[in-house]
């Protein structure tokens, strides 16, 4: 019931179709450490940020000396509910009008010390702002990710890093792999369950970035409507009128990472009163990434918490056990012959505990390349 219960304001924002989350700076700076290099001489897009209360963009743009960047563009959809609290200081410097309805982007190639205090930084960006009305523009389009006009803008890019809309999330993982981009995202952990999404992390083509299985605090014109949120959310040093908590987000990437690599040091061996094998999977129930055996060579189900931990040398992902086939794992299916709750059962893997049919949560079907007998 916890579980359900904190994530009523994120299923509220999918319902609605509403995705106005902003992302906190800490949150951005504690990701973005682990790549530095990887943005040397890049061309960034946030291409799901409004410009002006971004984090994504004030990261980009203060840091843009340090990381080398070659070109920072950011685009925007629709003006923010929540104008004013991030880059405040935009609109002080005439360059944001609350009440014109137009998206605009912004495109920095070079950020130089433009108050001459012997550093770089925010401050500058602001003045380079104030001072060419080049940088600072309106979109002749809408501003959404999918027009013509912003799918030319991601053309130019090397690396799309941004906090994508929920409820788009399939679709716009789509367009980054249509149009072969480096990605550094932000999504629910339900994402990794989706057919289109999982498709790419079994051919390697996505992975977990550091932030795994976070609650994340958001700017958002959506209301705390429980206590637990709010009080999560004061913990943090944020108005609960204000900022909201999202549980189970993770980072989403296909740029490098140093813990890809890295090996699950497995200790335990396999016994068959220790690892039941699924009434309806031709799979062994693993319930702890920690307890993978390491003498096991068939197929194993594992929590989605294992794609944090994934090492694609020490392990083959198979597939995800859930109502879909499974690529032929999957040895029956359940009818109102077998029990009255066969629908229930058929919605992931079962073991069978004295006598009883339980399923289980969703399992990601993997296999050890690395046996040790």
């Amino acid at each position: 019931m916890e579980k359900k219960s904190s994530n009523k304001n994120l299923h509220k924002a999918n319902q609605a179709k509403k995705d106005e989350f902003y992302t906190q700076l800490v949150d951005i700076e504690n990701e973005l450490k682990h790549y530095k290099e990887q943005f040397r001489d890049k061309v960034v897009y946030c291409n799901c940020d409004d410009p002006f209360e971004s984090n994504f963009f004030k990261y980009f743009a203060a840091n843009f000396n340090f990381l080398k960047l070659k070109k920072l563009i950011a685009t925007s959809f629709v003006p923010s509910p929540i104008a004013g609290r991030q880059l405040s200081f935009l609109e002080t410097a005439g360059l944001k009008d609350k009440e014109k309805k137009e998206p605009f982007k912004i495109e920095i190639s070079e950020v130089k010390d433009m108050n001459s205090d012997g550093a770089v930084g925010i401050d500058d960006v602001k003045l380079l702002l104030e001072q060419n009305a080049k940088t600072c523009t309106p979109l002749k389009d809408n501003g959404d990710f999918r027009s013509n006009e912003c799918i030319e803008l991601l053309k130019q890019a090397d690396i799309v890093v941004t906090n994508p809309p929920f409820s788009l999330f399939r679709e716009y993982v789509a367009q980054l792999v249509e149009y072969k981009k480096k990605f550094l995202i932000l999504g629910n952990m339900n994402a990794i369950t989706y057919k289109e999404i999982f498709k790419l992390i079994k051919a390697n083509k996505l992975w977990a970035g550091y932030g795994f299985n976070m609650s994340m605090v958001y700017a958002s014109p959506y209301s705390n409507e429980l206590d637990d949120n709010r009080k999560f959310v004061v913990g943090k040093g944020y108005d609960p009128n204000k900022y909201i908590k999202v549980p189970a987000i993770n980072w989403y990437t296909n740029l490098d990472t140093e813990k890809r690599h890295e090996m699950i040091d497995l200790y335990k061996k396999y016994t068959a009163k220790e690892y039941p094998r699924y009434d309806n999977y031709d799979a062994i129930e693993v319930s702890k990434v920690s307890d993978i055996p390491m003498d096991y060579n068939g197929a194993m189900g594992v929590p989605i918490t294992f794609l944090n931990k994934y090492n694609p040398v020490q392990f083959e992902v198979i597939w995800i056990a859930d109502r879909q086939d499974s690529q032929g794992l999957r040895t029956k299916t359940y009818t109102i012959n077998d029990t009255p709750n066969y629908n229930d059962l058929n919605r992931g893997p079962v073991i069978k505990i004295e006598g009883e049919l339980r399923v289980v949560y969703m399992r990601i079907l993997i296999k050890n390349k690395k046996v040790k007998v």
